[in-house]
């Protein structure tokens, strides 16, 4: 037997088979069959079938689901919590280690906290989302950490730790080589969906694969493939647009790229050691709230679909993650959204969140679809609505009333396997005991099994029930290479969209002389429910500045200006407006002006909630404000300074924005989607020639996104700009002119 000893593992090499990890002090025994080598996990000293890596994961899987005991089951369909490694910093995620912060402690910060500690071993929690590492030597170290842990527990099941997507940019961090970077750098989806490319796409997951299985991270909580129709949504940015077409093409692309392995890193069926199971989301299609308001909160769990178009919806998953390319054949899980579906029409339909739904997770995506992956939930959808409806809490909707444990029976009786956020497996255990007394035992262990075997192909499938620890160095070496980051680097500046390029301005001439005006934003609710502190902003730093143009200080010295903005920034509710005798609902503005929805609905298309006394949500007629209103102020006073010198718009595009305010003031335009500022310099100083296009429609004004209807693609008037150029979906420049190629004729209104 070739053994190899690691840091805190060890290595039993099969000639003609995987090779093994276990834990140093592990006490699972290392069995020989027939001259090969096997994990008794179940300490039993005779090989069981789903000890057995010869067979198929599906026999492997359901020969360990009837072994497992109901809370065993119970543990596997948990999903932990946001865990932080180490767990200080932000209180809401914290933990402790002996009963002391980490700091009092003064352990190592890949060791497992006190609440880790427990819900591995009490609560049998087998899926663990990781919010955030110190980096990648922590993020391993502690892979390794919590493996052997999981291990050392009754039959040895391994842990699946998963992540939300990490490969986001730092705006002023720059582009060297990526020489020892913690991961590599792309745009957000909506950035990766502005290039048009879905191999690209492809490339893309392949590379998050192999950096996320290097740190022992082998479940990713995405793609985001909303069928992107409701420009208001804050989640705009996530998504591959509204094209059904384009975002159909980027998610099987995406699911392929993060899926399949080769030659020998495949084990079998395209899976492999490069394989993470991919949790496409949100099922049905998150981003038909309405009037763009979003289902974290209570004020905006409804989703309507008043042009009737939910089967368009459908198409990323059925005819994108559901259809691969590769030999995986479909995306391995499925995420509902938090949303309650509030007008589609079916005999099981209720007003309920969509994994409370029987008629869209059992009926739609199980019998008419044929899906058989794992269903999870979107986090915390079984705690208690929080005290207000603006609150960030719980998200129970439609069945506020229920108790957690009746909430968590309704959600397997609907269809779905495993609960996002929770670490407790004790209202899934009372769960079980209700479903028995109303459908008896047999029919609810086999439901349990069913889930069970689901859950467990899922971690068969990546090879880690014979080596679930990842080499360190590896991991150092492999995270942020040199390779990783040159390649997000391009898709950055692949994704960058030139709009406007009055008389050429663009690109700049080398050391032009350039002004950049701070810029300001307001107090705003936060994503928490919270309210942000007034900021200003320097929007680049001067040392980058200088590498390609000369920084000063005055627009009066200036050849030109570079104005640096983004969307609007607006909230959707205000207690305010409660207090004096309204209902609290605002219009969500695109533009930077305050806004009056003189066209918005008399009456929402759904309302109700336990914590309201109405039904009607409109904002007919109310004004809202934005809490970035100076970027427009920006672009104005500059004009004003500038005269007929140029003045240049940098804007981060996180959705469509009403650019009818700022555009006859700018003589040229460029649009990013989440990228650093290096690669927008290379585009503004002509080292790059821009390629991006439009992933979205700029709308004319706010009536046309007043009146548009919330599930409906390209249903806005476009805005036509003062060179005659209309700002419609694939619309882009380069420094020659618009551009007119393959992309364009492919994907535009498809």
């Amino acid at each position: 037997m070739k053994v190899i000893e690691k840091e805190n593992y060890k290595l039993i090499y099969n000639e003609d088979g995987p090779t093994l990890g276990v834990a140093k002090d592990s006490d699972v025994p290392i069995l020989e069959v027939d001259g090969l080598y096997f994990k008794n996990l179940s300490r039993s000293h005779q090989l069981e079938k789903y000890e057995d890596w010869r067979l198929d994961v599906k026999e492997r899987a359901e020969d360990l689901a009837k072994r497992l005991s109901i809370k065993q089951i119970a543990g596997l369909m948990l999903y932990s919590s946001h865990q932080l490694i180490p767990a200080q910093g932000m209180a809401r995620f914290g933990g402790t280690y002996n009963g002391l912060s980490f700091d009092e402690a003064k352990v190592e910060p890949w060791s497992l906290s006190d609440q880790q500690k427990e819900f591995i071993e009490k609560d049998d929690v087998r899926h663990i989302l990781v919010m955030r590492y110190q980096n990648k030597e922590v993020m391993s170290k502690w892979n390794n950490i919590v493996q052997a842990f999981a291990e050392s527990q009754p039959l040895g099941i391994p842990v699946n730790n998963s992540s939300d997507p990490r490969h986001g940019t730092i705006s002023d961090a720059e582009f060297n080589g990526g020489a020892n970077s913690d991961i590599s750098k792309w745009p957000d989806g909506i950035g990766m969906a502005a290039t048009f490319d879905p191999e690209l796409v492809k490339k893309y997951g392949d590379v998050v694969s192999k950096e996320y299985r290097s740190l022992g991270l082998t479940t990713a909580l995405f793609p985001q493939i909303d069928l992107a129709t409701e420009p208001r949504w804050m989640r705009f940015n996530g998504t591959f647009s509204e094209s059904p077409k384009l975002a159909t093409d980027m998610a099987r692309a995406y699911c392929d790229g993060l899926q399949t392995s080769f030659g020998e890193a495949e084990i079998k069926d395209g899976w492999g050691y490069d394989s993470i199971n991919a949790m496409v989301k949100h099922f049905p299609g998150g981003a038909t709230g309405e009037a763009g308001r979003d289902a974290h909160y209570s004020y905006g769990k409804y989703a309507v679909h008043p042009g009737k178009n939910l089967e368009m919806h459908l198409k990323p998953f059925v005819e994108g993650a559901f259809k691969l390319e590769g030999k995986t054949k479909m995306a391995s899980a499925v995420m509902p959204y938090y949303t309650i579906s509030a007008d589609l029409k079916g005999k099981d339909h209720e007003m309920v969140g969509n994994s409370y739904s029987k008629y869209i997770i059992q009926g739609l995506l199980r019998d008419q679809l044929n899906y058989d992956g794992v269903v999870c939930t979107d986090w915390g959808i079984t705690k208690n609505q929080g005290e207000t409806v603006y609150s960030f809490g719980g998200t129970c909707w439609g069945v506020e009333g229920l108790t957690e444990a009746e909430r968590h029976l309704k959600i397997i009786l609907a269809g779905a396997d495993q609960f996002g956020g929770n670490n407790d497996a004790q209202p899934i255990l009372d769960a079980y005991e209700m479903g028995c007394k109303e459908f008896g035992e047999d029919y609810m262990r086999k439901r349990f099994e069913l889930s069970a075997r689901r859950l467990l192909m899922n971690i068969f499938r990546l090879g880690l029930f014979e080596n679930p620890y990842v080499d360190i160095q590896e991991a150092k070496e492999t995270v942020g290479k040199e390779e990783f980051m040159a390649a997000g680097y391009e898709a950055q500046l692949r994704s960058i969209t030139l709009l406007k390029n009055k008389n050429h301005v663009l690109p700049l001439k080398t050391k032009t002389k350039v002004y950049i005006p701070n810029r300001h934003i307001e107090s705003y609710r936060t994503f928490f429910s919270t309210m942000s502190e007034p900021e200003d902003i320097v929007p680049v730093k001067q040392d980058l500045v200088n590498k390609y143009f000369e920084w000063v200080d005055t627009p009066e010295e200036a050849d030109a200006a570079i104005i640096f903005m983004e969307t609007p920034i607006c909230d959707s509710y205000d207690p305010r407006d409660v207090e004096n005798g309204g209902n609290g609902y605002l219009p969500i503005s695109l533009q930077y002006r305050p806004y009056t929805a003189v066209n918005a609905r008399k009456e929402s298309l759904a309302g109700g909630d336990p914590l309201e006394s109405f039904t009607n949500r409109s904002y007919y007629n109310k004004t809202n404000t934005t809490a970035n209103e100076t970027d427009l102020d920006n672009v104005l006073n500059m004009k004003k300074i500038m005269k007929d010198k140029p003045v240049i718009v940098c804007m981060k595009l996180k959705r469509p924005t009403v650019m009818s305010e700022f555009e006859p003031y700018a003589d040229a335009i460029i649009t990013e989607y989440g990228v650093q500022n290096q690669a927008v310099f290379d585009i503004l100083s002509g080292k790059r020639m821009p390629s991006g296009l439009l992933p979205l429609q700029i709308p004319m004004d706010m009536d046309t996104v007043e009146t548009q209807l919330e599930d409906v693609p390209f249903d806005m008037i476009p805005y036509v700009d003062s060179e005659g150029h209309c700002y419609d979906f694939a619309f882009g420049m380069d420094f020659d002119g618009v551009i007119q190629d393959e992309r364009v004729k492919k994907y535009r209104y498809k």
